[in-house]
């Protein structure tokens, strides 16, 4: 029996040693992605309009798409229906004891609020919008926030020089490990090196 627990353990331990060296040459499951499919899922916009897609939309067309699209879980008035947040209202709260977080109140870029409706409304069919139909009701909300005229128009050129009402409200992180360069290819190549 003794000879037997060795005789197993000696080869778990063999096992165990020969694992490193087959995972270290990869799993071979998957395929790898295509840029076509890379380029579906790279959808983000940056605060400084980098990723925004061709397009327009007017502050009167994207009421009638946040009519359509929008109303069930924001409201009528864009004051939010249970648990759904309101998008308008709390300028001045942050400062309370019950701040309000709105986009007027809150956000620090309407490049943000481009980039999270695209990607996830509306709720029940999230990226179902066209580019047209995001900036439109990106310029509605901002409207209804007083941050844009009745008038506007919103595009790839126009929405990064939105200045919202909370801007300078944010600080940058300065901690070191903030500071590091984004690395975008060959990074284990890199820190191993």
């Amino acid at each position: 029996m003794v000879a037997l627990k060795s005789t197993v353990l000696a080869a778990l331990a063999a096992m165990s040693m020969a694992a490193p060296a087959v995972a270290q040459e990869g799993y071979g499951l998957g395929t790898p992605a295509t840029p076509e499919q890379i380029a579906g899922w790279h959808i983000d916009v940056l605060p400084d309009g980098d990723g925004l897609p061709p397009g327009s939309g007017t502050v009167m067309q994207g009421k009638q798409v946040y009519q359509a699209n929008c109303l069930a879980c924001h409201g009528a008035d864009l004051k939010g229906t249970a648990p759904w947040p309101a998008l308008i209202g709390g300028q001045g709260s942050l400062a309370t004891a019950k701040p309000l977080k709105t986009v007027g109140s809150y956000w620090p870029y309407a490049t943000t609020l481009y980039d999270y409706i695209r990607r996830a409304m509306p709720f029940q069919t999230p990226q179902s919008l066209s580019n047209d139909e995001v900036y439109s009701v990106t310029a509605y909300i901002l409207h209804m926030n007083g941050i844009l005229d009745e008038d506007a128009t919103l595009d790839a050129k126009s929405l990064p020089q939105v200045k919202m009402p909370n801007r300078d409200g944010f600080y940058v992180d300065d901690r070191p490990d903030t500071q590091n360069t984004r690395c975008m290819s060959d990074c284990l190549k890199q820190d191993a090196g």
